[in-house]
Parts: structure tokens; sequence; C-alpha cells
């Protein structure tokens, strides 16, 4: 098969959407399928162009068998309503050119990853000019998930926003997404046309494994083996609400064998290091992302690991953390809504998670305290609920083999 992937995030970026986008077509072309993207440079979770590249510049490369097509966009330094919607529309803009000349080389589908779904009219029109079926597939519901921010709370708008939404979603051949509750959300948008199907995001449970020594990063950052660590890793936006974290660490303050670790960046990081400076917090620290390569040993770090995320956000959007945590056979402290996807996954499997209502700084730090006193610092032992989740569930390999197959199927 031809495969284009339209998409803003893309390799090498190591984290989020653009990390499974990228692990996604290289698996494709190793299947020896003809691989193109169309993307953005990277820029993502630091909101700053990464080091080669350029903002305003187009460029074409070859990555591990898949020709990838950079094209410009506008980073704002300080992501809010209006800038982050000039910058999805930027991109949205400037790659418009680049999948129209698509048509020459005749693709036999065109998958279009959500955010940003501006790039959605121009999936169709290829599609429409050159025969080729169109995919959708929905990594974050984008506009539920800035409603749910309140960064468009209007009636009116919203209600035109989600007409036009619906419009086009139902356009597609097919469409996609990560989570059981995601996908009902996309066929209620859609009336079930076309009906939509799950794509989960995966894990390498061959390399991240609960076997891995968590000596490495005790060493590299002078922890004691008898620290209890609380890990939050990963992106650091505003529909996190990682303020949360700040203020269980100033309840922690007194127990000196508490540590709270926070790795990655993002929007919201510069005003979460402010506040842990004005709080002075002896028992909390910040550190860039490490590299991928280094990814298990960071996960056999943590006693605990924090999914956290604001109100209205967790059913549009699906932590891809969680996916590395059960592979890692974390224990881990989710905050969601009962009636979302994380909150049925905890209750129809006793045991993968803890789970509390989201910004409820009581109730997290009560179940944060629970976990920490299991927590047996001469005789670690790690989740096997949640690893076997990963195993049965989350295996790479298993769930790429049925995409090709649903891929192949929908082109015939």
């Amino acid at each position: 098969m031809k495969i284009l992937h339209y998409g803003l995030n893309y390799s090498p970026e190591i984290t989020g959407i653009g990390k499974y986008s990228g692990e996604k077509a290289e698996w494709l072309a190793r299947q020896g399928h003809e691989v193109r993207i169309v993307c953005a440079p990277p820029y993502y979770p630091e909101w700053s162009i990464g080091d080669n590249y350029k903002s305003w510049r187009y460029v074409r490369e070859s990555i591990n068998s898949v020709s990838v097509f950079r094209c410009p966009l506008y980073i704002p330094k300080q992501p809010r309503m209006i800038s982050r919607l000039v910058h999805l529309c930027s991109y949205a803009l400037s790659s418009s050119p680049i999948i129209l000349k698509q048509f020459f080389w005749r693709p036999d589908v065109v998958i279009t990853v959500e955010p940003t779904f501006f790039c959605t009219p121009m999936t169709l029109l290829l599609a429409k000019l050159s025969g080729a079926k169109s995919v959708l597939h929905v990594q974050d519901f984008e506009l539920d998930a800035m409603l749910g921010l309140g960064m468009g709370n209007d009636g009116l708008l919203a209600r035109f926003s989600h007409f036009i939404e619906s419009l086009i979603m139902r356009r597609f051949d097919a469409i996609t997404s990560i989570s059981y509750s995601m996908v009902n959300k996309a066929d209620v948008k859609t009336r079930h046309s076309p009906s939509a199907s799950l794509f989960p995001n995966w894990v390498d449970i061959d390399f991240v494994t609960p076997a891995t020594d968590a000596s490495t990063f005790r060493a590299r950052w002078n922890i004691s083996p008898k620290t209890k660590v609380v890990l939050y890793s990963g992106n650091m936006g505003k529909k996190q609400g990682l303020e949360l974290v700040i203020e269980a660490a100033n309840s922690f303050r007194e127990q000196s064998d508490v540590l709270f670790i926070l790795v990655g960046t993002g929007a919201a990081f510069p005003d979460l290091n402010a506040l842990a400076a004005d709080l002075n917090l002896p028992n909390m620290h910040f550190y860039p992302l490490q590299d991928y390569q280094d990814l298990p040993s960071l996960m056999a770090l943590a006693d605990v690991h924090l999914v956290v995320q604001k109100k209205g956000v967790a059913d549009a959007v699906l932590p891809s953390k969680l996916t590395t945590i059960f592979s890692a056979g974390g224990t881990a402290l989710i905050t969601a809504e009962d009636n979302t996807e994380l909150g049925l996954l905890c209750k129809n499997y006793p045991g993968i998670a803890k789970r509390v209502e989201p910004e409820c700084i009581d109730a997290f730090i009560e179940a944060l305290s629970e976990l920490l006193s299991a927590v047996d610092v001469n005789n670690r032992v790690h989740n096997q609920i949640a690893r076997d989740y990963a195993v049965n569930h989350l295996s790479k390999e298993v769930i790429l083999r049925q995409y090709e197959q649903d891929l192949m199927a929908l082109c015939q």
C-alpha cells in the first residue's frame, strides 16, 4: 500500500503523539508498505523547535525508510487559546500545498491525526481527487478538550463548532481512536456513519518491564534506596492541572523519606517551577525529558506514578503515559471522574491503579499517603495486575498487526 500520514507531530519527538506516529510509520515501512509523512518540525513538548530544524522552512528528509515532509508553523512561547489556534491554523495552511502535491503520488489511503482537526478538509479533498480512502485517527478530541478547559465556552459557538465537526467527520471512510469511550464519543458525533473502531496506543512490553533495575536514576540523581519516589513524567500542559502535585508535595514536606520528581516540560512548566520555588519545597525536583533508552529505568525509579488531569478532560484525552506505567508494573495514582475511560478501567480491573476525583486535593493526598505507606523499601514489588493488562491488551506488535490488516481491508 501507499500510505500517507498527515499529522502535526512526528519523530524525533519522544513523547506523546509524535512518538506513536513515528513508531507506526516505521513499523508499516518494515512490512513493505510505502509510507509518506506530512508533519511539522519537532517541537513538542518543549514548545521549541528541535536542533537542526527551523520553524519557517519546508524540509524533506528520509527517516528509517519513511519519506518525511516538514512544513512551517508558528510556535507560541506561551500557548494560550488564541495563540494555540494560530499555531494550529498556521500548520494547516502551510501543509496544504504539500498535501495537494501528493495527488501525483496517488496514495491508497490518507490518514489524518487529530489534533489538528484543521487538517481534515485537505485530507478529504486529497482523498476525493486521488481516489484514496480517508481515515481520521483521534488521539485527542481537540474541540472537546478546549471546551472542557473553558477555552471556548460560549453556547452558540460550541453548538456551531460541534455541527461542523460532525459534518466533517461523517465524510471520512473510517475513524479510529485510542479508547472505548473515545470510540463511543466519535460514534455519537457521526451517528455511526462511519462507525469508529479502536486503535489504542501501545507499548513495547519487551522493552519496558518490571525486571528493570531502578538503581540507574537513584545513582544519577543521588537518591537513597530508602527514599520513596513519587514521579510525574511527560508533558506539563494546562490540561494536567499539576498544581495539585505541588500542593501535595507541600503537605509531605516534613517527611524526609518522600521525594516528588517531575520529569518533562510544557506550557505549564514555568508556572509550576515558580510555584515550587515560592514554596521552597525541599522534597521536589524538576528534570528535563530523559533519553528514550533510559525510559525503563526511569519507570522503575517510581514507587508511585502520577497521572493527573483536570475535570472534564479524561474522556477527551487518554494519557499515553499509562501504557508505559502498566508495562513496567507500576503503581499509579490517577485523577479521573468515575464514569470516564480511566474510571471504568480502574473499576473493571481492580488493583490496576488508584483513582480519585480530579482537582480534589484532600482525596489526592489521602490516596497518595495510602499508596506510600504500602511501599516496603527493603522489598519493592511491582503491580502484576498492571503488567498483565499491558501484556494482554497493549502489545505493540499485536496492535499494529491488526491495524495493518484493517487498512488493507479498507483499501480493497
